[in-house]
């Protein structure tokens, strides 16, 4: 008896559909939130705690050997007191002179080596995993191994320079090359990892492209910068980012292979982790040492947003 009319039936099929729709995006996301749970637990309990009790922290004067009240509230003082830190400034000039000069010769050389055994040849899997080797080293082990190499009386880098009619170099002594020094073996060490994610995103590139580039005349240099360098945008954006997150943070090279000590000579090497690490468990001043690492973490997000500013621009989502 009761007929549903043919607009009463197209007002009601989409309100059902819309809302069998907004069922499966609510069981999905669920299901995700279920998997991300283990993850979320840890984050909170070891990441998100701690970088709120860093900054809590910031605002004291936190002395832990004190005895009678440990924690002093002073306001901002310990970020005026960074402001003019001269060691800070310095320390975070030396950072980013590392950060910038691996970055950049990692990226280099990583796409360089991807492109290389990208190409059909005999023996490129053994090339793959030799290029990846040195990724799998510790910090304590690539440091003591160029430390050895670097050696100012005894390396094999300077004895091959005598070899060839030059004069040695003073590769961790002198505080002008120190930090390019101490890039040149992170590099070494580092540009594993972005060559296999250059591999990946070189993969990803049709080969019509090329072949129609080709066909239009292009050579070997205009296919790069015009096919393969555009997109690999995403790419470059996301091994830069990546590798000054963690290039910044710096530690155990200028540590462990200076031979007149950490961040040696002088203070050529010194980094904003070691100044923090000597601040907070050396000096156990642990409120102007917070007040350190949110000055680090701070820098990061810009150098990040600049970044994503320049390669993210044109890159596709």
């Amino acid at each position: 008896m009761d007929q549903v009319m043919p607009q009463q039936q197209s007002a009601i099929a989409p309100r059902r559909k819309y809302r069998l729709w907004t069922w499966m995006q609510v069981r999905e996301a669920l299901v995700a939130y279920l998997f991300l749970t283990p993850f979320l637990t840890i984050f909170i309990a070891f990441v998100a705690r701690a970088v709120y009790k860093s900054v809590y922290m910031s605002f004291f004067d936190w002395a832990i050997l004190r005895r009678k009240n440990p924690a002093i509230y002073i306001e901002l003082d310990n970020y005026d007191e960074l402001i003019h830190d001269s060691l800070w400034w310095d320390s975070l000039e030396n950072t980013f002179k590392f950060a910038f000069l691996t970055v950049v010769g990692s990226t280099i050389l990583a796409l360089a080596c991807a492109m290389a055994v990208n190409q059909p040849m005999r023996g490129r899997t053994f090339f793959r995993a030799l290029f990846y080797a040195p990724s799998v080293l510790s910090v304590a082990v690539t440091a003591i191994i160029w430390s050895w190499l670097m050696d100012n009386q005894f390396g094999v880098i300077n004895y091959a320079l005598t070899q060839l009619g030059m004069s040695k170099i003073n590769w961790l002594g002198d505080a002008d090359i120190i930090i390019p020094s101490l890039s040149l073996a992170t590099i070494w060490w580092t540009f594993g990892f972005p060559m296999l994610i250059f591999l990946a995103g070189l993969q990803t590139i049709p080969d019509m492209l090329y072949e129609a580039g080709k066909i239009d005349g292009t050579n070997n240099w205009q296919a790069f910068r015009y096919i393969t360098l555009p997109l690999l945008r995403p790419t470059i954006l996301f091994v830069t980012v990546t590798g000054f997150i963690s290039h910044i943070q710096v530690f155990g090279q200028p540590y462990i292979m200076p031979p007149s000590g950490a961040g040696g000579p002088g203070t050529a090497s010194y980094t904003v982790i070691i100044y923090l690490y000597q601040t907070a468990w050396r000096y156990f001043r642990m409120g102007y040492g917070s007040a350190i690492a949110v000055g680090l973490t701070v820098v990061m997000m810009i150098l990040t947003l600049i970044q994503f500013w320049f390669f993210g621009r044109n890159a596709e989502n």
